[in-house]
């Protein structure tokens, strides 16, 4: 049986935020210093057309690896909010970011999720255009067309593109920072894992896509550095040997808030000597091909005491980084990362992407051993996400309900507040941003929304300006 949910009207980016939605980013702002966050903006369908325009609408969005379009005229067709954007790569090598839809009656002009072509053909009239998303020409073009411009008459192009790591970025906001400004600290631990590679990183396989029902943020939250959960939920984890860290020392590490709504988390040892998994668990043959030398001594550092690396990109682009394996009794744990888009398909679903990376100076045995991996524990059959994806369900269903709006529900990220916990401030970390020790702490939880309720304030052509725990 099939439910439909009215969508509400549009909420334009420089209007005032309709009644309902301003309440619930008020109720956020004046309750999430104290630690709680109000459930409905987990389902809220106003909330949700109000994210499309004021953060994915204007936000820089992961769309695709470079290693997915590597030869001239590959593209691949990706999304920025719920749009179809072609990431292309055109005959000079050059990379696009173009709205799938043609310039003559706004017919979708790709129908392939992947491939290589020199030019996209709109099936409604015939307009056909480049790869570059030029215009090259029509039907019967002088009778039908002659004397238009060809040059203002190509494929949209998102405001702004660009790579960093061979992580292609584009935003729809022609006034947002350039990339590595909004990344901030963020770019270093980026910097710590993808630089360890001297050839980088490419992707292994084509990426996994499956629905669930569920809101995009619980995805974004749990990546920020929720530990806590990994004792209960996944527990069948440990006890099958999937992974091969103890759960009270896995849960040793730091949680970094890098940049306003940009969090992490590390699993870590205190002295590179421990016994353990070293770099996030890949296995010595490896490790023994990384080029340091583009990374800092205190990237390097953490890089070889580090477990498990974990962190959100705000809005919906999270990378993992572990050791895990498919079997136990057959193959020992080896490190695998995985990166993953939380892709928003209304208030309560997501269509999550998730791809497996491998460093290119792996061989061929070595990228297959890390794939099999990833595909037995962090994909739509493996043990991590069947365990995640429940709970996310009902959290959504929960932000959904008419008894928590009326009843005011809010949901408690009090963790590691003073007086909670056991979680520290650090203040001899190395790396950009406001650092606590242990893994016990929702600040970088805290992090995410204290900037996601910013975004939904800023009015357009505005960046707002947010500080991170120690600025409260």
């Amino acid at each position: 049986m099939t439910h439909t949910i009215e969508t509400p009207p549009a909420v334009p980016a420089g209007e005032p935020l309709p009644p309902q939605v301003d309440k619930l980013i008020a109720d956020l702002e004046a309750h999430l210093p104290q630690g709680e966050v109000p459930a409905g903006i987990f389902g809220h369908p106003q909330v949700y057309q109000t994210e499309l325009r004021k953060v994915f609408g204007r936000c820089w969005v992961y769309l695709a690896h470079d290693s997915e379009i590597a030869a001239n005229g590959d593209y691949v067709v990706r999304k920025i909010g719920e749009d179809n954007f072609i990431v292309s790569r055109d005959e000079a090598g050059q990379i696009h970011v173009l709205f799938d839809a043609c310039r003559h009656r706004g017919v979708q002009v790709c129908r392939a999720d992947s491939g290589n072509t020199s030019h996209f053909r709109c099936p409604y009239h015939g307009w056909t255009y480049g790869s570059d998303g030029k215009l090259v020409g029509a039907p019967l073009w002088r009778n039908a067309f002659g004397g238009m411009s060809k040059e203002d008459n190509g494929l949209t192009a998102a405001a702004q593109v660009r790579a960093y790591h061979g992580l292609i970025f584009a935003t729809l906001d022609p006034t947002a920072p350039p990339l590595e400004e909004y990344l901030g600290g963020m770019a270093w631990y980026l910097d710590l894992l993808f630089g360890l590679g001297g050839e980088g990183m490419e992707v292994l396989g084509a990426p996994q896509r499956f629905v669930v029902n569920a809101n995009w943020k619980s995805g974004a939250d749990n990546f920020s550095g929720d530990d806590y959960h990994l004792g209960t939920l996944h527990r069948s984890v440990w006890e099958i040997g999937a992974f091969p860290i103890p759960f009270r020392e896995n849960m040793m590490g730091y949680h970094i808030q890098a940049e306003p709504g940009h969090s992490l988390s590390f699993s870590m040892a205190d002295d590179p000597d421990e016994p353990g998994p070293k770099f996030f668990g890949f296995p010595d043959d490896v490790a023994a091909q990384f080029d340091t030398s583009r990374i800092s001594e205190h990237q390097l550092d953490i890089a070889r005491r580090s477990r498990v690396m974990v962190g959100n990109v705000f809005p919906n682009f999270s990378l993992l980084a572990l050791p895990m394996t498919e079997d136990g009794s057959k193959h020992p744990p080896t490190g695998i990362v995985t990166i993953r888009c939380w892709q928003p398909k209304g208030p309560g679903q997501i269509e999550i992407w998730n791809w497996f990376l491998g460093y290119k100076g792996m061989s061929d045995e070595q990228k297959d051993r890390a794939y099999r991996a990833g595909l037995g524990t962090f994909s739509v059959g493996g043990s991590f996400e069947m365990d995640d994806t429940e709970p996310w369900i009902t959290v959504g269903r929960t932000g959904r309900s008419v008894a928590a709006e009326l009843l005011d529900f809010r949901l408690n990220y009090q963790m590691g507040m003073p007086g909670v916990g056991i979680a520290t401030k650090v203040d001899d970390w190395p790396g950009p941003g406001v650092t606590y020790r242990t893994r016990y702490e929702e600040g970088v939880q805290r992090n995410l929304y204290r900037y996601y309720a910013a975004m939904m304030r800023a009015e357009r052509g505005e960046w707002p300006k947010v500080g991170l725990d120690e600025d409260l």
